[in-house]
C-alpha cells in the first residue's frame, strides 16, 4: 500500500493547540510494534515498570482526520491521571538509523505552509516553545508509520529527519532529556517541538502545558554534547533561585530512601514516634495540612441507607468511590512525598495518593487519602495521626 496521503500523516498526531487535560489512560489495543529503543525492562531498581512497556497500535485511532490534515480537531487531548514514574524510562540510546521510507518527503506542505526535512543534523540548534501530547495520540501511528507512546522519550519536530535524536533543555530550570524523534509538528505557530507526556513530565513543563526550551540535534558521535552556555547558566539560575526545603521535607528527608518505593513496606521503627513528630511539629510551628479550611468531620452529614427486607435478594456490593479527602501534607520535594507516601501503605492506607499541583516556583508534591464517609474519615484521620503526620484536614476542592 502507498502512502500517498503524507501531508494527512504529517499532522496526524501533532498539531496540538492546547495543553492535554488530565483524565485517566485509554488502553491501547492490537497492532504491531518496533523494537523499541526505549523500552524498559519489566523490573527497574526492584520496581515493576511493566506498565511502560512499549505501546501497541490501537486501531480505534486509525482515521478520523480532517481536511487539512488534523487529527480530531474538536477533540480535547488529555493526559493521565497520574505522574509516570521516570524511573522505569529511560532515554533513547543515540545511534546511526536509516531514514524511515515514510515521514521524510522534502519539502512538504501542511495548512498551506511548506516545509523542508534537513539533509544533515549536525550543529542543528534551535530555542523556542515545546508543547506535548497525550491520551488522544497514545496508540496512534507517528508519521513515519511506528506507535506513539506517551511513556517513551519522544517527540514531533517540523524538519529533522525521521528518526533523529535531540537534547530538549528546558531553559527556565535546566532540565534535559534526549528524544527520539519520530513524527511531525507542532504545526502551531511559535512552537519548535511537541514532547511526548513523559517527556515533558521530566522537563517540568506539565503544569503550564508549554515550555521555553533549545533543541539540539545529537549524533552517535556528539551524543554527549551538552546543552548550550544558555541552557547551562539556566539550570544554575533555578538552583540558586529554588526555595529552601519546608520543615516538613527537611524531616520526612531523614526518613529512610527504602521507603519511597511504591508499596515497599517500611522497616519497623525507622519513622519518629507520634510524640516526637508532635513535639517537634509544635517547636517549629509547622502545620502538615494545607489547601482549604477543613469541615468538622461530625458536621458532615450521612445519608441514610432504607433498610433492605429480609426476604429481599442480597447482591453483592462494588467498592465505594471516596467522597471525602483527608489532606495530609504537602512537599516541595518529590523523594519526600514519597517516602511519605510508602509510610501510608505501609500501615494498610492503600487509598493514599499523590498528585502535582502548581507552585510558585516549582510544583509541589499534594498527599491526600480518600474516605468513603465521615465515619471512616474519622477513623482514618486517628491512624495517620498516629503514624506521626499530625492529624489532616478534610478538604474539598
Amino acid at each position: 500500500m502507498k502512502w500517498l496521503a503524507l501531508p494527512v500523516l504529517a499532522v496526524a498526531l501533532a498539531a496540538c493547540g492546547t495543553a492535554p487535560k488530565k483524565s485517566p489512560s485509554p488502553s491501547a489495543t492490537g497492532g504491531a510494534v518496533r523494537p523499541s529503543p526505549t523500552a524498559p525492562s519489566p523490573t527497574i531498581a526492584g520496581k515493576d515498570c511493566s506498565r511502560y512497556a512499549a505501546a501497541q497500535e490501537d486501531l480505534a485511532t486509525r482515521g478520523d482526520y480532517t481536511a487539512g490534515g488534523l487529527y480530531k480537531p474538536g477533540v480535547s487531548d488529555t493526559t493521565p491521571d497520574h505522574v509516570p514514574d521516570l524511573d522505569c524510562i529511560r532515554e533513547p540510546v543515540v545511534t546511526a538509523e536509516a531514514r524511515s521510507r515514510v515521514g521524510n518527503k522534502s519539502p512538504y506542505s501542511v495548512l498551506g505552509k511548506q516545509y523542508r526535512v534537513l539533509d544533515r543534523v549536525d550543529g542543528y540548534v534551535e530555542q523556542g516553545t515545546a508543547s506535548y501530547y497525550g491520551n488522544k495520540f497514545h496508540g496512534r501511528r507517528t508519521s513515519n508509520q511506528e506507535v506513539y507512546d506517551m511513556y517513551a522519550y519522544s517527540a514531533a519536530h517540523k524538519s529533522l529527519p525521521l528518526p533523529s535524536f535531540a537534547r530538549v533543555t528546558n531553559l527556565d530550570n535546566g532540565k534535559s532529556v534526549v528524544v527520539r524523534v519520530n513524527d511531525r509538528g507542532p504545526f502551531h505557530e511559535g512552537r519548535v517541538i511537541d514532547l511526548s507526556y513523559a517527556a515533558a513530565v521530566r522537563l517540568g513543563i506539565t503544569q503550564r502545558g508549554t515550555g521555553r526550551v533549545e533543541v539540539r540535534a545529537l549524533t552517535p558521535d556528539r551524543s554527549t554534547l551538552a546543552a548550550s552556555p544558555a541552557a547551562a547558566a539556566a539550570a544554575a539560575a533555578a538552583a540558586a533561585a529554588a526555595p529552601s526545603p519546608s520543615a516538613m521535607d527537611q524531616l520526612v528527608g531523614q526518613l529512610p530512601k527504602d521507603a519511597a518505593r511504591y508499596h515497599v513496606p517500611a522497616k519497623p521503627g525507622d519513622a519518629p514516634s507520634a510524640a516526637g513528630f508532635e513535639a517537634w511539629m509544635k517547636a517549629n510551628g509547622v502545620r502538615v495540612a494545607s489547601g482549604k479550611p477543613g469541615v468538622p468531620v461530625a458536621a458532615t452529614p450521612v445519608a441514610s441507607t432504607p433498610a433492605v427486607p429480609q426476604t429481599a435478594a442480597v447482591s453483592p456490593m462494588a467498592p465505594l468511590s471516596p467522597v471525602l479527602q483527608l489532606q495530609v501534607a504537602s512537599f516541595s520535594s518529590r523523594d519526600n512525598a514519597d517516602r511519605a507516601l510508602a509510610r501510608l501503605i505501609a500501615a494498610g492506607i492503600a487509598d493514599a495518593r499523590l498528585s502535582d499541583v502548581p507552585g510558585a516556583e516549582r510544583p509541589l508534591w499534594r498527599l491526600r487519602v480518600g474516605a468513603t464517609d465521615a465515619a471512616s474519615a474519622e477513623a482514618l484521620a486517628g491512624r495517620i495521626a498516629g503514624l506521626g503526620f499530625g492529624r489532616p484536614q478534610i478538604v474539598r476542592d
